[in-house]
């Protein structure tokens, strides 16, 4: 089989899309890591942080030339998850035809693993917004206000002044959140799935990997969750 028909095959594209699917889990960990830094402001830490640690950390990662690499190489494949992901889809749905008489509903598969496609578009454009809110000020237009801080004096980005107005704003709040509910689905099937795509068949480590993918799911869902709660309540501000 050449390299065109098999990405173009059933079997090829569902290892795309666990490779890009792993991929961009990979993501979501260095992500969450870097902007849980801005509980560092609370006061059982440093409530006199005022983001400097995010900021900083936000500095390195935007002015590291292989991170920058690694950005064209996330975009890359957020847009060939997505592909694929609809291709999938609709091929299923043209082997469907008719359904069947009565739903098996839960009994059959989980809601959410029926749903990937419906999620993965709210996913899709939460991230247009969040890469309009953060993405395109802090990299193309510049339309930031800037921090320096002592210890270096070097001149950043205040993308923690930018993320505390953003998420003043109660409609921000809720979208982002039912932007995390969204991904914190799509990863109860899409976590384990994905190494099963890859050949993962043994009962005993599929359901390790079910577990692993759960608890996954569940810290880095509530971690982002909380970000746009605490700095709407307040708990965390310039």
């Amino acid at each position: 089989m050449k390299w065109s028909q098999f990405f173009t095959s059933a079997v090829g594209r569902k290892f795309v899309m666990a490779l890009t699917g792993l991929f961009l889990i990979s993501f979501l960990i260095v992500h969450v890591g870097l902007n849980a830094t801005i509980f560092n402001d609370l006061r059982y830490f440093d409530e006199q942080d005022n983001g400097s640690m995010f900021n900083r950390a936000a500095h390195f990662m935007g002015n590291s030339l292989i991170i920058r690499i690694m950005e064209l190489g996330l975009f890359a494949g957020i847009i060939l998850h997505i592909v694929q992901g609809y291709a999938i889809e609709m091929k299923n749905r043209s082997r469907r035809g008719t359904g069947y008489q009565v739903s098996l509903g839960n009994r059959g598969s989980k809601w959410y693993s029926r749903s990937m496609a419906l999620l993965g578009t709210l996913i899709l454009l939460f991230l247009i917004v969040h890469v309009a809110h953060f993405w395109v000020p802090s990299r193309i237009t510049h339309d930031m206000e800037s921090a320096v801080y002592h210890n270096n004096g070097v001149e950043v980005h205040n993308l923690f002044l930018k993320m505390y107005e953003v998420f003043q704003q109660e409609w921000v709040v809720i979208l982002y959140l039912l932007g995390v509910g969204s991904l914190a689905f799509h990863l109860f099937h899409g976590f384990h799935s994905a190494f099963r795509s890859l050949g993962v068949n043994n009962k005993k480590y599929l359901a390790l990997l079910r577990s692993l993918g759960y608890g996954f799911t569940i810290i880095v869902s509530i971690l982002f969750a909380l970000m746009p709660i605490a700095m709407y309540f307040d708990w965390v501000q310039p």
